[in-house]
């Protein structure tokens, strides 16, 4: 008889030893796993080096086992508390005010601690590619841009998640170059204006509509987003859509099965159309999940939003998509109506004031007037789509009319320093002008009609020795004709020989705006406006 090892899976010990060695493997399976609960945890966006938001209760959060007694030490504070069912805990210090950096400490049955941690000013740089895009695609064609950039600045941090992770960390210009080039500068002017520490969180990927920035049950919960839905539904039926998508579909198979034929690589083969759904049911959410959802609650100040050409999602004007994704942020945050700074659209395009000051590098020159006055064109409708989104309850219109214009505005520290005044303004309360003339009323006066105005600042103007014009009138016809312009006070008062009785007033009103030349005397452009309806 051959002898069988005790190893063989025939040898009677065999059943024993592999209940025994399955024992062991469920014994240390369950302390792996219990060891992971038990180790407290913090997201990627606590951290050393991080900038906690003064003046507001500060959420500290993460996760343990569950049940496990967490502390949060900070500033001579120690607040306790205990990770519920799932894990899950978060702590709120009290209001801290900016003071020397120190050690957030975290314990639970391990010990996390954070180092260099500063209070001050946390904001937000969330859009496009005009947030998006990094301090090295710029610094060569703005000069400001790159002396600041290439100085280390402690009491400026930068953060980003994503697949580009960047630590929190001071502005090193070695190390944070690829951070947002509007964004730091934009940081950067408030913290010399504030005098405290500005912790900046980058969160934008170019190209993107406003669509995927809203969370899906926001995007199907919102009545106002529902409504414009509805309109879109009833205007392009479903069954049309999906007519086309056919049509589209059956070119896709073709295209796909003589490219198939033809051995061309499957990473080279036409992309599927997209079937349609009805508006209001779309996929919404994909970079607010990866970007924003993951930063939530972190305390913050405010957001500076700079997208718009990419528009909204299919079948929802932006105007709609925009407020209720303002809503959304801020129920989801739970901090309240935090302001919300809104870059106008499209970007420049008009003459400036004072062309000789930097953050007007770029801009247009004066231009005469057109020869026949413009019609609505899709730059005046996102000119008053802008403005009409900064309606919205604390949200406000970072002017740049009278910036460099483009798709990509190279003078990214112009934006920035703007963004800036309307933040110290709007938001910190400076007392000094942050908007140019704003319309406020029209009242006719026999054969004129008298223009009023707030932010008027230090007064009307134009820039040196240039008539005032870029008005347009009509009569009860809405027939519109160019205006002759002159300043009264707060007033721009109109007439044209072609318009007996002027009822409705436009200014501004196509692209390019070089032609526009109201200002306030604190160098600001007026806003592009309209008295009829649309």
């Amino acid at each position: 008889m051959t002898a069988m090892s005790p190893s063989s899976p025939r040898s009677p010990f065999f059943p024993r030893r592999l209940a025994l060695r399955s024992g062991w493997l469920a014994l240390l399976a369950l302390c792996a796993t219990s060891n992971a609960f038990a180790k407290v945890e913090l997201p990627p966006v606590l951290d050393s080096h991080m900038v906690l938001q003064r003046g507001m209760p500060v959420p500290v959060w993460g996760t343990a086992e569950p049940g496990e007694a967490v502390s949060v030490a900070f500033h001579g504070q120690t607040k306790r508390t205990a990770a519920d069912a799932s894990g899950k805990w978060m702590i709120k210090l009290d209001p801290l005010q900016p003071g020397d950096p120190g050690e957030l400490i975290v314990t639970g049955k391990n010990t996390i601690t954070l180092k260099d941690v500063v209070v001050g000013e946390v904001w937000v740089g969330s859009g496009q590619s005009n947030i998006d895009s990094p301090v090295t695609m710029y610094d060569k064609d703005d000069p400001i841009l790159k002396e600041a950039a290439d100085q280390l600045h402690p009491n400026v941090r930068v953060f980003r998640n994503g697949k580009t992770h960047l630590k929190w960390s001071q502005w090193d210009p070695k190390k944070t170059r690829s951070f947002s080039a509007q964004l730091f500068y934009y940081g950067l002017k408030l913290q010399e204006e504030l005098g405290v520490p500005v912790g900046l969180i980058q969160a934008a990927v170019a190209g993107s509509p406003s669509g995927p920035w809203i969370d899906a049950e926001s995007f199907r919960s919102d009545p106002v987003i529902q409504q414009a839905a509805a309109l879109s539904n009833a205007k392009e039926p479903l069954e049309s859509r999906m007519k086309n998508y056919e049509a589209s579909l059956k070119q896709w198979q073709e295209k796909t099965a003589a490219a198939k034929a033809a051995g061309t690589p499957e990473s080279q083969w036409p992309k599927a159309p997209a079937r349609p759904k009805p508006y209001g049911q779309q996929t919404t959410g994909e970079f607010y999940d990866q970007f924003v959802r993951p930063i939530i609650p972190f305390a913050i100040r405010g957001v500076l939003w700079d997208q718009g050409e990419g528009g909204s999602t299919g079948g929802i004007d932006q105007i709609s998509l925009m407020s209720g994704l303002i809503r959304a942020w801020r129920k989801n945050w739970g901090q309240g109506e935090f302001p919300w700074l809104y870059v106008k659209k499209p970007s420049g395009g008009g003459c400036a004031l004072n062309p000789d000051n930097p953050v007007n590098r770029g801009a247009k020159p004066f231009e005469p007037l057109p020869s026949k006055p413009p019609a609505q064109d899709y730059f005046s409708s996102k000119h008053q789509e802008s403005y009409r989104i900064a309606q919205n309850p604390n949200t406000f219109l970072v002017t740049t009319t009278d910036l460099v214009g483009g798709l990509h505005p190279v003078n990214k520290s112009g934006y920035g320093t703007r963004g800036c005044l309307v933040a110290m303004g709007a938001v910190y309360g400076k007392p000094a002008e942050y908007y140019g003339p704003v319309y406020e009323s029209a009242k006719p006066e026999g054969n004129t009609l008298r223009i009023t105005f707030t932010h008027t600042g230090k007064g009307l103007t134009t820039p040196a020795g240039q008539p005032l014009q870029g008005f347009l009138i009509a009569g009860e016809d809405k027939k519109f004709h160019w205006a002759e312009a002159r300043i009264d006070g707060k007033t721009v008062v109109l007439s044209s020989p072609q318009v007996s009785r002027p009822v409705a007033a436009r200014y501004a009103w196509t692209w390019p705006l070089a032609w526009a030349n109201l200002f306030n005397a604190d160098g600001l452009p007026a806003f592009t406006f309209r008295t009829d309806a649309p």
